[in-house]
């Protein structure tokens, strides 16, 4: 049974895994008569040791992305991953220190075992196949193991799940209400949700001079009183399926038929710097497209203060430099030691450590003066 309806993503990491057994079997060594090292210790984490085998197998994790997702070419991953090995090494530094972490965190290896079925079953039925079993074999008939995904799942949840304990949740639930009054006051435009009709205009066949001609009158008229909806039927010409779609008073929906709140700080630039401050019943300007010109109207408008939206604000501010702050405290609090060989990689990173701790260290006393 073939692979082709598995999603890329659930087994991407795993035909990298079999490039790298291939490429140092034994062999394949013989047949060339080159030494290889099939495995050694690279660094040890406390209890835990990484192997050379770990690294290998970041690495060509690593090459997929920049080949498939990045565009690099084969010779420029290679350079890329070549100087980046003290960075991957790192990583998984904080992968092991999490994993272990994990152990002392109650329940969380029953939950993030619970998630690994459940992705697993999930991409089995999304790839038409009924039973484990027969997932089982499809992998096997492509050299790959199922036990190998699980354990780079559990991996990846258990990296998450722990830093969401330990890091976001105490971001998200110690905010003071002062905190989250004064954040909203400070960026009370990021907040701003609003819902919008549209009218299109393409501008194929046409001339750009002509085009915004039109757009500048419809926005004219717009403005002066006429109704939005009945301009959007008569001028509008987005499609869909082949067919011109023009909502009379509606506007852009949902997919269950009710209005669409966007937040005006998710939209691209262009359509953000037009809507930005526009109350109901606003008309844009019209916005430069690729393809056409687009005119928008402000159906409703809404900043009030929603205390949940403004903690997941916060958090998405917060997140990645607590994270680093909290990953170097674990790091600080390890017994880190390095192969000799690969000293020169690991042995400065954990230097800057030191002095970023002490960075912050100053920081935080000068903080409470």
């Amino acid at each position: 049974m073939a692979l082709k309806n598995i999603p890329a993503r659930a087994l991407a990491f795993f035909f990298a895994a079999l490039a790298v057994a291939l490429a140092a079997s034994p062999a394949r060594a013989q047949e060339e008569g080159v030494p290889v090292v099939l495995d050694e210790p690279i660094v040890q984490v406390n209890g835990d040791v990484i192997m050379l085998s770990h690294l290998k197998r970041q690495n060509e994790e690593f090459k997929e992305v920049l080949t498939k997702q990045r565009g690099a070419t084969p010779q420029q991953a290679d350079e890329q991953v070549a100087q980046r090995q003290g960075e991957i090494i790192f990583n998984l530094i904080n992968e092991s220190l999490l994993m272990q972490k994990g152990k002392e965190l109650p329940r969380l290896e029953e939950e993030v075992e619970a998630e690994v079925n459940r992705e697993v079953l999930r991409v089995a039925s999304q790839s038409g196949l009924k039973t484990l079993e027969e997932l089982e074999t499809a992998l096997r008939s492509e050299g790959l193991a199922l036990s190998d995904i699980r354990d780079t799942l559990r991996r990846q949840y258990t990296r998450q799940a722990v830093l969401q304990r330990e890091v976001d949740a105490k971001i998200y639930y110690n905010l003071t209400d002062a905190e989250l009054k004064k954040f909203y006051d400070a960026n009370r435009p990021k907040f701003q949700s609003v819902t919008m009709s549209e009218i299109y205009l393409g501008l194929a066949g046409r001339s750009e001079a002509d085009l915004l001609a039109r757009a500048k009158e419809l926005v004219a008229q717009a403005r002066g009183g006429a109704d939005f909806g009945e301009l959007a039927v008569k001028h509008s010409e987005r499609e869909q399926n082949g067919q011109r779609v023009a909502p009379k008073t509606k506007g852009l929906l949902e997919q269950d038929g009710k209005p669409r709140w966007f937040l005006v700080s998710d939209l691209n630039k262009q359509v953000g710097d037009a809507i930005k401050g526009l109350k109901a019943g606003g008309v844009t300007e019209p916005i430069k497209l690729e393809d056409g010109y687009l005119i928008l109207r402000v159906n409703e408008s809404d900043d009030a203060f929603k205390e949940n939206f403004v903690r997941q604000m916060i958090l998405s501010e917060r997140s990645e430099k607590e994270r680093e702050t909290y990953l170097r405290a674990l790091r600080q609090d390890a017994y880190i030691k390095p192969a000799k060989s690969y000293e020169g990689m690991i042995l400065p990173l954990l230097e800057k450590d030191k002095t970023e701790a002490g960075k912050r260290e100053t920081a935080d006393k000068k903080g409470d003066k």
